[in-house]
């Protein structure tokens, strides 16, 4: 049975855009008729969710539960949020909302588990929101995988690489910003990690798997797969 996926966005908006596309691309389709309905609701205005992490910031979480609603009045069949940090929030808003969710985190850790079985350790690139709630670490602590990230003085160039006024959310996918997160992907390996996940939804824009020798695990990539599927449709071979 075909169904409609609810993609909760504006955090940010190209990163919105950016997972639309990768369901657009990797769908089997020959025509307009058979790629699959897709309702997006992206609000810019969510608040920071690294700031209300680090209790510095308005809570997104009424933001979340406002677009969660819609969406399910507007009849999406499940919904996803190509926004790693906000998953901080899934569990709250699961539970008010009774509405269907993909969790990015679950379903980053099963196809690592599918495609990487000796993976043990990994590196994180991600807000400082991500990195400090310990999102991956949790997740991937339950298949024993060490998931760590950049020093404190690296996680601040991570930060303005992505937040900053020449970062990737203010649309420079090039220069600085780029050199920084491709930097600290090295560094990183040079640590021992095995493989680089992509803990903020931007990285992507910046970062691919020809930068780097180790695998790049990417979860919008991979949410936007497990979306296809769980639809009803066919992947692209």
């Amino acid at each position: 049975m075909k169904k409609t996926i609810g993609i909760l966005g504006g955090m940010g908006p190209e990163a919105t855009a950016y997972f639309f596309e990768l369901i657009i691309k990797n769908t089997k389709a020959e025509k307009d008729q058979e790629h699959i309905p897709v309702i997006i609701y992206s609000n810019p205005e969510v608040p920071a969710r690294t700031d209300a992490i680090l209790e510095k910031g308005e809570s997104p979480l009424p933001y979340l539960l406002e677009g969660a609603r819609v969406l399910r009045q507007a009849g999406v069949d499940f919904i996803v949020m190509p926004c790693v940090t906000a998953h901080y929030f899934l569990d709250e808003i699961v539970a008010r909302e009774k509405v269907s969710f993909l969790s990015l985190l679950d379903e980053t850790l099963l196809y690592t588990q599918r495609k990487m079985p000796e993976l043990k350790k990994a590196g994180l690139i991600s807000s400082t929101g991500t990195l400090k709630s310990g999102l991956f670490h949790d997740a991937f602590a339950r298949e024993e995988i060490e998931v760590f990230g950049p020093e404190d003085e690296e996680q601040e160039q991570v930060t303005e690489a992505i937040f900053g006024k020449q970062g990737i959310k203010a649309g420079f996918s090039s220069g600085r910003s780029k050199e920084i997160i491709q930097g600290v992907a090295q560094t990183l390996i040079k640590r021992g990690a095995e493989a680089v996940i992509a803990g903020c939804t931007e990285v992507p824009l910046v970062l691919k798997q020809e930068d780097i020798e180790v695998p790049f695990i990417e979860p919008l990539q991979i949410l936007a797969e497990v979306s296809i599927v769980k639809a009803g449709y066919e992947l692209k071979s």
